[in-house]
């Protein structure tokens, strides 16, 4: 599996996760966040490889479902982008550059 699949559905699982069932969050937990392999989940909770490769692909795509309908994802994305866009043109150190800054600094504390 590729790094950027791995990191967008972990992201993707952060805004998202609530929406899920106990044992989809159970899975995707311990799949992507813990590591663990299909054989190893499949043992933990007594079930077979294929139940959770099942329901870790069932999961991967309904985490996609929920991004392409609400967004929450690719919004964050584009204002972490304006974010950075505007604090590159914050060159002069004056004291309303200073409190842009500061009110840049919050709102990506605040994500």
């Amino acid at each position: 599996m590729s790094l950027v699949k791995t990191t967008r559905v972990n992201f993707l699982f952060d805004f998202y996760q609530s929406l899920l069932t106990d044992k989809q969050r159970t899975y995707m937990k311990l799949y992507y966040l813990e590591d663990l392999s299909l054989g190893e989940i499949a043992d933990e909770h007594n079930v077979s490889r294929q139940a959770v490769y099942d329901n870790v692909r069932r999961t991967e795509a309904m985490l996609e479902d929920y991004e392409q309908k609400l967004n929450l994802f690719s919004k964050f994305q584009r204002r972490l982008e304006i974010i950075e866009k505007m604090e590159k043109m914050l060159v002069d150190e004056s004291a309303q550059s200073e409190e842009i800054k500061r009110l840049l600094d919050a709102l990506k504390d605040h994500e």
